[in-house]
């Protein structure tokens, strides 16, 4: 089973997460057609291209916590980051309720597939 094609199809649906917002990895493995797979989404993003410069800081558990282990330069990026574009983590963790993506329909089907 090749990954490639699937990891395509995760980095289109992380690259439309807008600023300002994030999603949990098991949202962006669904909405890749892939449910269940919320880690390989985790990998992909690993094995992403940098010139695709994607917004993996956009990218949460479920829960709204951050992935990496608090005080790790990972950790400290990807909460730079967020803050950035005015997410509030407090606690490791961000508010989903407030700051979830929420696609519409047209949002998905405005992705190039």
């Amino acid at each position: 089973m090749q990954e490639e094609p699937k990891y395509a199809r995760l980095w289109r649906i992380v690259a439309a997460i807008p600023s300002g917002r994030v999603a949990a990895y098991g949202l962006v493995a669904d909405l890749a057609g892939l449910p269940g797979r919320a880690r390989l989404v985790s990998r992909a993003l690993r094995a992403a291209p940098a010139e695709r410069d994607l917004p993996w800081h956009r990218v949460l558990r479920a829960d709204g916590r951050i992935a990496f282990a608090p005080g790790s330069q990972a950790a400290r990026t990807q909460i730079m980051s967020l803050r950035d574009e005015g997410v509030v983590i407090k606690g490791h963790r961000v508010d989903m309720r407030r700051f979830g993506w929420r696609p519409t329909l047209g949002d998905l089907m405005s992705l190039p597939y």
